[in-house]
């Protein structure tokens, strides 16, 4: 079970790269906090989601 933007979630064991692809996240236009680290996106398929991790993402929208 871990804690996305708040909400528990359960997860097969994926990395958050595989995550973000299934929940359809463009990323390139969003940033990822794991237990208040942000996340380098070079680094997305290999980081590890574990048991009682709080993730957050933030989507970046355009507009003026």
């Amino acid at each position: 079970m871990v804690f996305i933007n708040g909400k528990k979630e359960e997860i097969e064991h994926s990395n958050l790269l595989e995550y973000l692809k299934e929940k359809k996240y463009d990323t390139k236009r969003i940033a990822v906090e794991l237990n208040e680290n942000v996340i380098k996106k070079e680094l997305y398929e290999f980081t590890y989601l574990s048991d009682g991790d709080r993730v957050e993402i933030v989507c970046f929208v355009g507009g003026g």
